[in-house]
């Protein structure tokens, strides 16, 4: 699977069944290849657009399932925010 696949994806959080949004970059590992998260955009702070707060941090130990269109992760809401 490619990075440009993932970024089609949207990502749902099978706690609340929200979507998170589609898939802005991996965190990786340089040494060994890993990839250790996937990062969404944060949802903006005026009227839902311009500039965010946060992004959304999955840890790819956290993510449950990769569909055709879907992703599916099993995260907390006070676990996944980092401050951009």
């Amino acid at each position: 699977m490619r990075f440009s696949d993932l970024c089609n994806k949207e990502v749902v959080n099978v706690n609340d069944c929200k979507c998170l949004g589609t898939v802005k970059d991996l965190d990786i590992d340089c040494d060994c290849g890993k990839i250790l998260a996937i990062i969404v955009p944060g949802p903006g702070k005026y009227m839902g657009f311009l500039c965010r707060e946060y992004d959304i941090w999955i840890p790819w130990v956290k993510i449950c399932r990769i569909g055709p269109d879907i992703i599916l992760a099993d995260v907390r809401d006070c676990e996944m925010r980092h401050k951009i």
